[in-house]
């Protein structure tokens, strides 16, 4: 089972940017979906999560408002729509999936993680 994030890169505050993650291997249509981060230093925390229908959605106070989280189920992918990009935004970030259908916001609830990919906001 591989979950392979991409997307990531440079981008001014201010400005957006769209991760994607494509899974392989297994099938993550009746799965919840999920976004880590981790900066330089720091734990790794909750981003965003998605039940396998799509229909809830969780976002950490931080990215309320201006991070999306979206899934594709036929095409086994997830995908977080970030805008208003800050610099504490920076970090490394994780695409995860688990076996459960509901959405959950603890790293505990995902079984599958990806490699992630860097994020990085310049002031």
């Amino acid at each position: 089972v591989q979950l392979q994030a991409s997307g990531g890169g440079l981008a001014q505050a201010g400005g957006s940017l769209r991760l994607s993650c494509a899974a392989s291997g297994r099938t993550f249509s009746r799965s919840a979906m999920a976004w880590f981060r981790q900066a330089p230093g720091a734990e790794r925390e909750f981003v965003a999560s998605i039940s396998w229908s799509g229909s809830t959605t969780f976002y950490a106070d931080s990215v309320k408002r201006r991070f999306t989280i979206s899934g594709d189920n036929p095409k086994n992918a997830v995908f977080l729509q970030m805008n208003s990009l800050k610099p504490e935004d920076t970090a490394v970030y994780y695409c995860a999936g688990g076996d459960s259908t509901v959405a959950g916001t603890r790293a505990a609830h995902y079984d599958y993680w990806g490699q992630g990919t860097q994020v990085t906001v310049s002031s």
